[in-house]
C-alpha cells in the first residue's frame, strides 16, 4: 500500500518531527530543514545531525522529503533574486546531504512576467549551477503547481521542458500535487478523467518519473488556477479522486504526504490518514 503521511513542523528541533509523524500514525515525512523566511538560516549542526539519524532509526525505513524555502525562485529574471535562490538551494541541498534526506520538493518558480519559456530556461539554468555547487546524491523532485500568476510548473509540457533541458535529468523527478493539477485543469475525480491524466503523464514525460506525491484536496474548482488546500474529502475533488489514485498499483511503494491545515494536537491529520486509509481496497 502507499506510504501515508504528513508534513510535520520541527519546531524545537528537526528530530521532534518523527515524533509528529509517529504520533498521527504516519509512514512518510516531509519536513522544511530550515526557516522559510530567511535567506541564510544557521547551518545544521553535528548535534542535529545525531539527534535526526537517532530519531530517524526508530523506524529507519520511513521514506523523508524536505520542501525547499518558499523564497527561492530560480526562474527570476532578477539577478539579485537568482543569486541569493542558487545559493540558498545549493546549501539546502547540502543540508539534505548532512541529514541523509534523499529528496528535495522544490517548485518551478516564477516567470515574472517575461514569459513561460524565458522562464523554463532560466530554471533549468540555475537548477543545474546549484546541482553543480552541492555537487551531492540529492534528488530533485519538481513539483506540479496550480498556474497562479506567472508561476510555472502548472503544465505537464512545462516539468518536461526543465527535464529535457538539464543536464543532470538523473538527479531530477517529479512531485504530483493533487490539489495543484486539479487546480491547473487534470482531472482525476472518474475513473476514466483519472487514468487520461495520468496517460498524459506518461507520454510527456514518464510515469516512472513520479517519486512522491502531495495529497491535498481543493477548496476551489477545477482550472480555477487558485492553490487552496482543503481537508480529504472536504473539496471539490472528493473521495473518488483520492480513491483513484490510493488504488493505482503503479504508486502502491510512494511516498503521499498530506499538506494540509492542522493545530497543533494534530488531529486533522490523524482524520485525514483515516480517511485516506478507509478508501484503499484490500
Amino acid at each position: 500500500m502507499p506510504l501515508l503521511g504528513a508534513h510535520e513542523s520541527v519546531t524545537g528541533g528537526l528530530h521532534l518531527a518523527f515524533d509528529h509523524i509517529r504520533k498521527v500514525g504516519g509512514a512518510a515525512l516531509q519536513i522544511f530543514t530550515r526557516n522559510q523566511r530567511q535567506w541564510k538560516p544557521k547551518p545544521v549542526s553535528a548535534e542535529e545531525q545525531k539527534l535526526f539519524a537517532a530519531a530517524w532509526q526508530e523506524d529507519p525505513s520511513m521514506p523523508v522529503a524536505s520542501h525547499a524555502s518558499y523564497l527561492i525562485n530560480l526562474a527570476s529574471g532578477k539577478e539579485e533574486l537568482v543569486e541569493k535562490s542558487i545559493a540558498a538551494f545549493t546549501d539546502e541541498l547540502h543540508r539534505c546531504a548532512l541529514l541523509r534526506i534523499p529528496l528535495v520538493i522544490i517548485h518551478p518558480g516564477s516567470h515574472g512576467g517575461d514569459g513561460v519559456d524565458e522562464g523554463l530556461a532560466r530554471f533549468s539554468k540555475n537548477l543545474d549551477q546549484a546541482l553543480e555547487l552541492a555537487d551531492n546524491q540529492v534528488t530533485v523532485l519538481l513539483e506540479t503547481t496550480a498556474g497562479q500568476g506567472t508561476g510555472l510548473g502548472s503544465r505537464f509540457e512545462e516539468l518536461a521542458a526543465i527535464l529535457n533541458s538539464s543536464k543532470y535529468r538523473q538527479k531530477l523527478g517529479v512531485c504530483i500535487d493533487t490539489c495543484h493539477i486539479f487546480a491547473a485543469g487534470y482531472d482525476i475525480r472518474s475513473e476514466a478523467s483519472y487514468q487520461a491524466t495520468m496517460t498524459e503523464f506518461d507520454t510527456l514525460i514518464g510515469i516512472e518519473q513520479i517519486k512522491c506525491f502531495h495529497l491535498n484536496d481543493s477548496k476551489k474548482s477545477l482550472q480555477c488556477r487558485v492553490d487552496r488546500h482543503e481537508h480529504i474529502g472536504q473539496g471539490a475533488i472528493g473521495l473518488s479522486g483520492f480513491a483513484n489514485l490510493l488504488n493505482d498499483p503503479r504508486f502502491a511503494n510512494h511516498p503521499m504526504i498530506l499538506e494540509t491545515p492542522k493545530g497543533k494536537d494534530l488531529h486533522e491529520d490523524r482524520d485525514n490518514l483515516q480517511t485516506l486509509k478507509n478508501l484503499l481496497k484490500s
